[in-house]
């Protein structure tokens, strides 16, 4: 499920890069939103329900790995990045004051989503050790496909 989860969240971050139409963006934005929240946030979510799940009726020690500590952080950090991303977008960004200052805070929500999906590529490494190459490999390769399309200059940051 968490596999399925990542390729959905890759889609979903690079259906927006790039773009510089107006129709473009819309279009985009549609198909983020669609992948992140309405695909990638419940197979995330079931993926980490069984695992919560299947160590509470086996009666196992939760969250005594790297892999699940970082897990767990990250599922809140999802919902929490999602709560914002909405926010800033939905209704105008009414939720933060519209305009200026929800493009203001959707730049953050961006930068942080970045940052979550090298967390969230962490966890995934950190779930293996034995599987170095596949886990050192794929993540770099996925890392660097969306840091080509990323557009830093957008960003303001910079």
């Amino acid at each position: 499920m968490q596999a399925l989860a990542m390729t959905l969240f890759t889609y979903g971050i690079l259906t927006l890069q790039p773009t510089s139409q107006p129709k473009t963006k819309a279009a985009g934005l549609t198909r983020h939103q669609i992948a992140m929240f309405c695909t990638a946030f419940p197979v995330v979510a079931f993926g980490t329900f069984a695992v919560v799940y299947n160590k509470f009726i086996r009666d196992k020690h939760h969250f005594k790995s790297w892999h699940g500590t970082i897990g767990i952080a990250c599922m809140a950090w999802i919902a929490i990045q999602i709560a914002i991303g909405g926010c800033s977008v939905w209704f105008g960004g009414a939720a933060f004051g519209g305009g200026m200052k929800a493009k203001l805070v959707w730049r953050y929500h961006r930068i942080s989503g970045y940052v979550l999906f090298v967390l969230l590529l962490l966890t995934k490494y950190v779930s293996y050790p034995a599987r170095f190459l596949a886990y050192t490999l794929s993540p770099f390769v996925v890392l660097v496909a969306v840091g080509v399309r990323a557009r830093l200059s957008k960003m303001n940051i910079f």
